[in-house]
């Protein structure tokens, strides 16, 4: 994948293209755009911030470039092994929810058209999207983009094989003001203002 010049080429953030009024499917994505290609178009057409990272170094040193640039010195957080990322950057994390604070996490998938990312209880635990801070930092992989819900549900049939899990549901807009539900989104308001650490792992 190259997908540096692929967020190049994708619409700037927050700026609509001349076919606004139309649905993602029908915009200036290619209609044989490879799956990398969709969701980096959707997800920032949406208003996700995103950074490509090709390793583990990048991610750090990104990581913390998105924490000084907003002034954030702690971090919500509830992986053990997020927890040892932040150790490395110098930061300290709370599993307690305080909303002025981001929420450092994995996610399931990355759905290409709709430009959403996909969670489970394994991510979120009980807690409703809705309820956890505004702000989101997701660290995901290359290898988690499928193509649409029905791919990333199947994803996660085939990953838990035993011990299923619950609380399924997604991030589509990155917008709070503009809220797209859907039957993942429980009725809630499911924006957040969120950033992508990806990391190519294909």
């Amino acid at each position: 994948m190259n997908l540096l010049k692929k967020l190049f080429s994708a619409t700037p953030e927050g700026e609509p293209n001349k076919t606004t009024d139309k649905t993602n499917t029908e915009r200036n994505i290619p209609k044989m755009a490879s799956l990398d290609e969709t969701f980096v178009q959707n997800f920032i057409y949406k208003g996700g911030k995103f950074l490509y990272c090709t390793n583990y170094e990048e991610v750090n040193k990104n990581l913390l470039n998105i924490l000084q640039e907003n002034n954030w010195e702690k971090v919500v957080c509830f992986d053990s092994d997020l927890k040892k990322v932040l150790t490395i950057v110098e930061r300290d994390y709370t599993e307690q929810i305080i909303k002025q604070y981001p929420f450092f996490t994995y996610c399931e998938h990355l759905l290409a058209d709709e430009g959403s990312i996909l969670f489970s209880s394994e991510q979120v635990h009980f807690h409703k999207i809705v309820d956890l801070p505004d702000y989101f930092i997701v660290l995901a992989r290359t290898s988690q983009m499928v193509r649409d819900k029905s791919e990333g549900l199947m994803g996660i049939k085939q990953n838990y094989l035993k011990n299923f899990p619950t609380n399924i549901s997604s991030i589509k807009s990155y917008k709070p003001e503009k809220v797209d539900d859907d039957f993942l989104s429980f009725g809630n308001n499911n924006a957040k203002k969120l950033y992508l650490l990806l990391l190519e792992d294909l």
